[in-house]
């Protein structure tokens, strides 16, 4: 027998040693691999969480973003077994807590608030630290919140088409605040603007707060602001409310007809909110987490308290919430080009 051969055989009797242990050392994963069970991959997935999630809001504690966040992240994390902790990352229009989630690891434990913002960011923007639709993980929809297009009492319109009228008629058009430029409050302006063919000077603000107070003393003359920032003002009569940008009236604003009745047929334009994880979190995971997001919409409390911040509860699946997403991408970027807004 040549040396070669000695040598092959023994390597033959140490595989065959070892493949006789593999049972005896690993009784539990041979079980499952001959029971076509799941890898410990997958059951640690299906185990998910086993601690805390963090869920990222790009905007300072307070606003919209914020409060929606809290109020879903309470219910899911009654849900899945385990807090859900809200944390703000301000920001770059969100941008600085979206690059934070989008580089973090892919396991479901850090979560983002993704937002209209982030679809309007993805041209507004020459240069994001992440891809807005390649980053991301859509979980699911959490709500829509409408704006509405108010004015300073003393302006003399109480229509749309009283607006648009001094708009194309007074020497200087009519000016419209927002809470920055790029912003669906912007956008919402420049859509009509474009669909009316009005006279509309944008005065962009750093924030809606600012942007506000100046509506109401007068040094701006109409905005398309965010209803739970707006609507206070309407109800204690510092601000006119002409019109809503949701295709459907709302039960909070009764008698304030929407911009598509009002001659702008097929207008709807609304803020709105979903969960996100980082690309390339495990399905199981994301269903998880679907699930959870989806039974906290259906509570009863979360339901009232969105009611009274003029919000819709979207409940859906992760597919309907990407397709969404992405068609938003496009008709941003369309509504971007049009209005010349960049920011660097």
């Amino acid at each position: 027998m040549t040396i070669r051969s000695r040598a092959r055989r023994r390597l033959l009797r140490h595989v065959a040693l070892i493949t006789a242990l593999i049972p005896a050392l690993f009784p539990t994963l041979v079980a499952a691999t001959l029971a076509g069970g799941t890898t410990p991959a997958l059951a640690a997935d299906a185990a998910f969480p086993t601690r805390p999630v963090r869920l990222v809001v790009g905007y300072a504690a307070g606003g919209a973003t914020d409060v929606l966040a809290r109020l879903v992240a309470q219910k899911m994390g009654e849900a899945l077994g385990q807090p859900m902790v809200v944390e703000n990352r301000a920001g770059a229009n969100s941008n600085v807590g979206a690059e934070v989630v989008a580089k973090a690891a892919p396991d479901g434990y850090t979560l983002y608030v993704y937002t209209i913002a982030n679809t309007i960011n993805a041209t507004l923007y020459d240069k994001l630290g992440y891809d807005p639709a390649k980053d991301f993980e859509l979980v699911g929809m959490i709500a829509r919140i409408p704006n509405v297009l108010v004015v300073n009492p003393g302006l003399p319109v109480k229509t749309v088409a009283d607006y648009v009228k001094l708009a194309k008629t007074s020497p200087n058009g009519v000016t419209f605040a927002s809470s920055g430029s790029g912003s669906s409050i912007h956008l919402s302006g420049e859509i009509f603007r474009t669909r009316s063919g009005a006279n509309m000077l944008h005065v962009p603000y750093k924030g809606s707060a600012p942007a506000v107070t100046d509506l109401m003393g007068g040094q701006v003359q109409s905005m398309f602001d965010n209803t739970p920032s707006a609507l206070p003002h309407v109800k204690s009569g510092k601000l006119r409310a002409i019109a809503v940008t949701s295709a459907q009236r709302m039960p909070l604003l009764p008698d304030v007809p929407t911009v598509a009745e009002s001659g702008y047929p097929g207008f709807d334009v609304q803020s709105w909110f979903a969960i996100s994880a980082p690309a390339g979190t495990p399905r199981p995971v994301v269903d998880r987490l679907n699930a959870a997001l989806n039974k906290a919409l259906g509570n009863a409390d979360v339901r009232e308290r969105m009611r009274d911040l003029a919000a819709t509860p979207e409940p859906g699946t992760p597919e309907q919430c990407r397709t969404f997403a992405m068609s938003e991408i496009k008709r941003w970027h369309d509504v971007v080009q049009q209005s010349g807004a960049r920011v660097n």
